[in-house]
């Protein structure tokens, strides 16, 4: 029986992708911040984990209680919306330190458990705004753009050990905590000179079209866990797939 251990299965793509290698018949290592039972269905093959991937501490004592790991999916991250200008150094500092320092620690934390091994799976969720970018992500978008080059040149220096490591990039996914997120860091809003991006912007997400749903973002994660051959970059979602073709 195969482990996958996820950061980041209190809700969205983390959440969906637990419930899916559970159905297929995965041991499962869900971490969270705040462990909550009830958002998973009970089973002998689930371990959920209190996890802050900003903690070292926490990080050894997770993974610790895990055991032995085969996948290790990177999928905790927080949200930031708004002008550079209105964006605080502090929470610029709390975006970077989760998201691309959090799967920096966390990933070099399971590495030499798999070197061992000779054996396992690194998959880092990011984002298609590192592809086509948009006003007001800067910061969000640099911090995915980091973990996107940090897990390419890893790549690299893992293969002459049997260890692979992979991106996958969701689209515009409404199901995510994001903008959630991004409103309790938000503070005293938008700079006044920027409302015309902000209007612009809440309008184009207001526009029809594909979105990315958190089952296809778990499809993606299965697929690069299970096949060997999986492409360095695996888009998710419908909106992804178009994005990573005009790119």
């Amino acid at each position: 029986m195969k482990t996958i251990f996820i950061t980041g299965c209190s809700s969205g793509f983390g959440l969906e992708t637990a419930r899916l290698f559970l159905d297929r018949g995965w041991k499962v290592v869900a971490t969270m911040r705040t462990p909550r039972a009830d958002l998973l269905p009970d089973s002998d093959r689930l371990a959920i984990v209190p996890l802050d991937v900003t903690d070292v501490d926490s990080i050894a004592k997770a993974i610790a209680a895990a055991g032995d790991i085969d996948v290790l999916v990177n999928n905790a991250g927080i949200g930031w919306l708004n002008a550079l200008e209105g964006t605080p150094m502090a929470v610029a500092r709390d975006v970077f330190e989760t998201n691309t320092l959090g799967t920096i620690a966390v990933t070099q934390a399971v590495l030499p458990h798999f070197r061992a091994r000779k054996a396992g799976v690194v998959i880092n969720v990011t984002s298609t705004v590192t592809l086509k970018s948009l006003p007001l992500l800067s910061v969000y978008t640099a911090s995915k753009a980091a973990v996107n080059a940090f897990t390419e040149s890893l790549a690299l220096e893992l293969a002459p050990f049997g260890i692979r490591a992979h991106l996958v990039l969701p689209g515009r996914a409404p199901e995510t905590r994001f903008g959630e997120n991004a409103r309790a860091r938000m503070g005293d809003g938008f700079p006044e000179a920027y409302q015309d991006q902000v209007q612009a912007v809440f309008a184009s997400w207001g526009e029809p079209g594909e979105l990315t749903q958190s089952a296809d973002v778990a499809a993606a994660i299965w697929r690069v866990a299970t096949d060997p051959s999986a492409p360095a970059r695996v888009p998710a979602g419908a909106d992804a797939v178009a994005l990573a073709a005009a790119a």
